[in-house]
């Protein structure tokens, strides 16, 4: 049964939902999201795991942002919430900006992990294109709010069949991103803007690594994780149908369906 939890962390409160019992998984969601994203999947933990989902640092309602916060910051916190839970070591899986995430701790602590999961996610650094398209975001959320960016994310958000055959997603991910702040959003922006690239660190893993990605990703398109799939010494790639960005939420079964293969022939 999923559970929703608070841990202190130097003083801030951050919430996480957790499900199942045994080895850790830890789930790093993408933006501009919650630990909620991944509530299809704590409903389907295999037996023998247990499921966290945090949310990450200025989204949900967990840690508050600074008012400039890096990547590296938000995975400091997870290392953090790890030591809080005295969790040595687990594999670690992340989505989009979760992956970002990810690839960051990967940097600085990789022997926190036995294993990671890149979901829809890329490792290069943006491009000054994409740079001064998240500065018009940020100026967007700061002038008119949360609801203004779910209203331009979400045609790119949901791959076109969601959007024709799942009209229930729509809302959902619309309430999930305006129930967060603009100054977590605006936050995590320029977080996510400033990034460095990480293919470096990818070839350099010494741990399985399943790459997913979806057919329909308007976001990050397909090359990107083959690139990454490339790279990484010890990883597979798995391509899902009729998904856009947020595969997880969009084909959860086909989704679980690839994780809990990756994690019987890798764990």
């Amino acid at each position: 049964m999923e559970r929703e939890a608070y841990v202190e962390l130097n003083g801030r409160r951050q919430r996480y939902l957790e499900a199942g019992s045994g080895w850790p998984l830890v789930l790093l969601h993408a933006f501009p999201l919650n630990a909620d994203l991944w509530r299809p999947q704590l409903e389907r933990v295999p037996r023998g795991w247990r499921f966290l989902a945090p949310d990450l640092r200025g989204f949900g309602r967990g840690i508050l942002p600074t008012s400039r916060m890096s990547i590296a910051d938000m995975a400091d916190d997870i290392s953090a919430f790890l030591d809080v839970l005295e969790i040595e070591n687990a594999v670690i899986a992340g989505l989009s900006m979760g992956g970002y995430v990810l690839m960051q701790l990967y940097r600085t602590a990789p022997d926190r992990f036995t294993a990671m999961i890149l979901a829809n996610t890329k490792a290069s650094a943006d491009t000054p294109d994409a740079r001064a398209a998240r500065e018009q975001m940020a100026g967007l959320v700061r002038r008119e709010g949360p609801p203004a960016v779910a209203e331009q994310m979400l045609p790119k958000l949901l791959g076109v069949t969601s959007q024709r055959a799942r009209p229930y997603l729509e809302p959902l991910v619309r309430r999930l991103i305006e129930s967060n702040t603009a100054e977590g959003i605006d936050a995590a922006i320029h977080a996510i803007k400033d990034r460095p690239d990480s293919m470096a660190t990818l070839a350099r893993s010494a741990v399985p690594a399943l790459v997913i990605t979806s057919e329909e990703d308007a976001i990050i398109p397909i090359s990107e994780s083959e690139d990454m799939q490339r790279t990484i010494p010890r990883s597979v790639l798995v391509v899902l149908p009729a998904a856009g960005h947020l595969s997880s939420l969009e084909v959860p079964d086909d989704f679980s369906e690839a994780l809990g293969n990756f994690l019987r022939s890798n764990l």
